[in-house]
C-alpha cells in the first residue's frame, strides 16, 4: 500500500480531484491562484498604506491563508514523506542541453545547484535568473491580473476569454524564454 502512495498518483486519479476542487471553489465563489493569495498576506502586512491594490478587506480572504499554509504543509510532506530521496531522472537530451549552456547534471530536488544557489546569486546568470527573471514573473502575473495557476486552472474553467489570452501568453513567453533568451543567458 505504501508504495503506491508514494508513486505518482494517474491522472484518473488527480484529474478527477482537481476538477471536484474547482467545482468547490465555482460553488462557494472563490478564484484559485496563487497570486491572490499573495495579494491577501501582502495586505495583512500593511501593504494597504503604499499602494491602493492592496488597500481591501483580507478578512474576507482568509481561505487564501489556508491556502498558502497548505501549499507549505503538501511540499513539506510531499518532500520528507513521500519522497524516495532520489535525485530526478533528467534525458541524456535534457542533460546535453543543460552541459551546452555550462550547466553541470548535478541537481537538487528540480533544479541545477549551478545556477540556482546562494553562491551563483550574485554571478551574471544567478542575477538574470533570479532577480530579474522574478521580477519578470512578478509583473507579468499581476499585468495579466493573475497567475499561471488561476488562470490556466480557474480561468480556463470558468470559460473566461482573458484567461485564455493570458495562458497563450504564458505559454508563448515560455517557449520565447526557453528557445531564445535562455541560450543567450546562460550560453
Amino acid at each position: 500500500m505504501m508504495e503506491y502512495i508514494l508513486a505518482p498518483w494517474p491522472w484518473y486519479v488527480t484529474g478527477p480531484l482537481i476538477t471536484l476542487v474547482m467545482y468547490l471553489m465555482l460553488y462557494f465563489g472563490k478564484k484559485f491562484g496563487l497570486s491572490s493569495s499573495m495579494r491577501t498576506v501582502c495586505a495583512i502586512g500593511g501593504a494597504g498604506k503604499v499602494a491602493k491594490f492592496f488597500d481591501f478587506d483580507w478578512k474576507a480572504q482568509v481561505w487564501n491563508l489556508v491556502f498558502i499554509a497548505g501549499t507549505f504543509i503538501g511540499g513539506f510532506i510531499a518532500s520528507y514523506y513521500m519522497s524516495n530521496g532520489q535525485p530526478i531522472a533528467l534525458s541524456e537530451n535534457t542533460l546535453a542541453t543543460l552541459s551546452s549552456w555550462n550547466i553541470d547534471g548535478s541537481v537538487s530536488g528540480f533544479i541545477p545547484e549551478s545556477i540556482f544557489s546562494w553562491e551563483s546569486l550574485l554571478t551574471y546568470k544567478g542575477f538574470m535568473l533570479m532577480i530579474v527573471g522574478g521580477f519578470f514573473v512578478g509583473f507579468g502575473a499581476r499585468y495579466a491580473d493573475g497567475c499561471t495557476s488561476g488562470h490556466a486552472i480557474s480561468g480556463l474553467s470558468n470559460l473566461q476569454l482573458p484567461s485564455l489570452i493570458a495562458v497563450m501568453g504564458f505559454f508563448i513567453g515560455g517557449l520565447f524564454t526557453t528557445y531564445i533568451l535562455l541560450p543567450y543567458i546562460l550560453g
